[in-house]
């Protein structure tokens, strides 16, 4: 399923098994670290949304999930921050239920004296915010997005202005992208690593970022590719039948 830089470079999109064990490879056997890679994520987010925001004047919500995908999206927060972007966080769980690298990205946050949105307020930060990013669901999604997720996407749905997805849509499956429940429909999705195969039909601009997977991760898997990203850590691509 074939995906093309602006320069005509195709690129192999992968399905969610294969992304997995992408991800399986890169850290049992490269000793690539989980929370480099959400690094690498969060900063490339947060490039995207103030290129969107273009003056930088506007607040930003994100919205994230308990894995991976809402651990990207809580350093993508740090490093609005860093940029004096006024910026609101709600999570789908409590602090204390994030695990890993999530919480990790989270215990940075905290430390550093920011402090998550109370659930009264959250209407209100959308209603007001230029950009809310999605970070609720990752390439993980089974199913219908179920209980607080699939509340915020609801809510996201009804009063956000503009979203900008991190690595696929929530509510979208990243393999076929057929929506089972409750899905948002971004401006930019900003997707990782390869594209995934279920964004081929999606509206909106399609984006790929660099998280530092080398190509000899992708050769674990069959899938042999050179260096396309050409001195960027993010591009647009987009998909052709």
């Amino acid at each position: 399923m074939p995906f093309y830089t602006e320069e005509g470079i195709q690129i192999p999109a992968v399905t969610t098994d294969q992304m997995r064990e992408v991800d399986r490879i890169a850290v049992e056997d490269f000793q690539l670290d989980i929370l480099q890679m959400m690094e690498n994520a969060g900063r490339s987010l947060a490039a995207i949304v103030i290129q969107s925001l273009g003056d930088n004047d506007g607040r930003v919500l994100v919205l994230a999930g308990p894995g991976g995908n809402g651990g990207g999206g809580i350093c993508c927060v740090r490093h609005l921050r860093n940029h004096g972007i006024e910026v609101n966080l709600a999570l789908t769980v409590l602090p204390t239920e994030l695990r890993g690298a999530a919480a990790a990205q989270f215990h940075i946050l905290s430390r550093s004296g920011y402090r998550e949105l109370q659930a009264d307020s959250l209407e209100h930060a959308l209603r007001t915010s230029k950009i809310v990013v999605d970070a609720i669901i990752g390439y993980s999604l089974q199913g219908a997005p179920r209980g607080k997720a699939a509340e915020l996407i609801s809510i996201a749905r009804e009063h956000a202005r503009r979203i900008i997805s991190l690595d696929v849509p929530s509510g979208l499956d990243s393999t076929n992208g057929e929506t089972a429940g409750v899905f948002l429909s971004p401006e930019i999705t900003l997707t990782l690593a390869l594209p995934k195969t279920g964004l081929a039909h999606i509206a909106g601009a399609l984006h790929l970022a660099d998280i530092g997977i080398p190509p000899e991760v992708y050769s674990q898997i069959g899938i042999h590719i050179e260096p396309f990203f050409a001195g960027r850590y993010s591009i647009p691509i987009k998909f052709r039948d």
